[in-house]
């Protein structure tokens, strides 16, 4: 069966279409295709670390980490170097291929801070690590600057629809952040990409989220979906849970709209049964952040992780 063509014209309509299939006939088209481009038994294991936390600028309402909510939470500092390749070593060690690091930043200023941050990266690639960073909004000298280092991949979330945007952000624009999705592709920077679902969103908001990662050319390298994880302190914390069915909805409609990228099963993934999590695997999820922290939010033991795993018949790549 020939590959479907990679499409960044999809519709609206479309993919509502899709996302509104009966379940199971949609996991089973996404599993179709997830096929075609993946080893279906393949997951890759990342791990985050917080590099910086606590003190952002920015609102995010989900985010314990912005400066505007009342949430105790342990402020550090941009933390050394060698921290980070102590821990870089040790996601090495446990199974992990990309190193994540993440600063509470609106953006990073020019200095010794962000010479850190290159250093940061050249140390983990130079472990034979996948690097990735999530320092907020970047200019372009700094894309070019971090893709010099030796950065593999840069994360920076659309979190959700245009529309619904500014009900969970004011500090910075939609278009803010698509101009630094730009200075990615022009540094040649992969684009780890994705959003959030459970924040009160719709479906159709989980499907115009969609259309927008779809259409970037090329596709997102990586399609981080996190579930909200209600923080007490924050403006969501009162967010009704989301029913778990949607977020396999979301995972495999990810899957059929850029069938080649990495779908990555990201926050959240702590409150979920081990069984949607299977199904999650199944809708063509293929990437799992591992370690028991994702910067500030609990991710699943890491004995239980392996054991999903190996009782699901998955393993690392």
């Amino acid at each position: 069966m020939d590959r479907p063509t990679l499409r960044h014209d999809w519709r609206l309509p479309e993919i509502e279409a899709l996302y509104d299939l009966p379940l199971l006939e949609l996991v089973f088209q996404a599993q179709a295709v997830h096929r075609q481009f993946h080893d279906p038994r393949a997951i890759q294991r990342c791990t985050l670390l917080s590099i910086k936390t606590g003190g952002c600028a920015e609102d995010c309402s989900y985010c314990p980490q912005s400066a505007h909510h009342d949430v105790r939470i342990d402020r550090e500092a941009l933390i050394d170097v060698t921290e980070v390749v102590a821990a870089a070593r040790r996601a090495k060690d446990s199974g992990s291929t990309r190193f994540c690091m993440g600063a509470a930043w609106r953006n990073p200023q020019r200095g010794e801070a962000f010479e850190r941050v290159l250093s940061m990266v050249r140390e983990v690639t130079g472990l034979g690590l996948e690097a990735c960073m999530t320092l907020g909004m970047l200019s372009e000298e700094q894309a070019f600057a971090l893709k010099d280092a030796g950065l593999t991949a840069y994360n920076h979330n659309l979190d959700t629809s245009r529309a619904f945007y500014d009900r969970i952000i004011t500090t910075r624009t939609y278009d803010d952040r698509l101009e630094t999705i730009q200075h990615l592709h022009k540094a040649g920077i992969d684009v780890c990409c994705g959003g959030i679902v459970g924040m009160g969103e719709t479906r159709q908001d989980r499907c115009s989220l969609l259309q927008t990662l779809a259409a970037f050319e090329p596709h997102p390298e990586s399609v981080p979906v996190n579930l909200l994880v209600p923080i007490e302190g924050t403006p969501l914390q009162d967010a009704p849970p989301l029913d778990p069915f949607e977020l396999v909805r979301t995972v495999a409609v990810a899957r059929l709209l850029m069938p080649a990228s990495r779908v990555r099963l990201s926050a959240g993934r702590a409150g979920l049964s081990r069984e949607t999590q299977a199904l999650c695997f199944l809708a063509g999820a293929n990437s799992i952040f591992f370690g028991e922290r994702l910067l500030t939010a609990a991710n699943p033991d890491v004995d239980a992780d392996e054991a999903l795993l190996r009782d699901l018949g998955l393993y690392s790549a």
